[in-house]
């Protein structure tokens, strides 16, 4: 089994910006029940289904699959929630860490989020001078939940 340990945090200022070059992102939801989500997703010219268990602390089970971005992208057109998801992300690396930070576009433009993956909940890291506020255990910042209620309407 796949696990998924990570945290995220809000972004501040701009600071990040130059570190890295954004790659697009543009993500559906065929489910988005709190005890199982599955996400269709493309990446540049790559198709990816991912299977998402619930969130325990910062882990959960995930399963990622890729598959043909014909068939993700007749997915995310005709059977994913709306609205989809858009963003660019970036990925910095500091101080032995990759970051992901992610832009997001359309109805949650303004919203920019970084996470770090870890081997384990209690790992230590140091936090570059970017980084705000704590929001792993936030459910509104789900990727699954900003399609239903979008960061435009807080």
């Amino acid at each position: 089994m796949g696990k998924e340990i990570e945290r995220k945090f809000l972004v501040k200022g701009d600071a990040w910006r130059g570190l890295a070059t954004g790659t697009h992102y543009r993500q559906g939801y065929l489910s988005t029940v709190k005890e199982r989500t599955v996400r269709v997703r493309t990446i540049n010219n790559k198709g990816f289904l991912t299977i998402k268990g619930i969130t325990i602390g910062a882990t959960r089970s995930e399963y990622e699959y890729e598959i043909p971005v014909g068939d993700a992208n007749a997915m995310l057109d005709n059977l994913c929630e709306r609205p989809l998801i858009e963003k660019a992300r970036y990925k910095i690396e500091y101080q032995g860490f990759t970051w992901e930070l992610d832009e997001f576009e359309g109805e949650n433009k303004g919203l920019i989020l970084a996470e770090i993956e870890l081997s384990a909940e209690d790992q230590n890291f140091n936090l570059p001078d970017w980084i705000g506020e704590e929001v792993t255990d936030d459910p509104r910042y789900f990727n699954s939940n900003l399609i239903k209620r979008p960061y435009t309407t807080w």
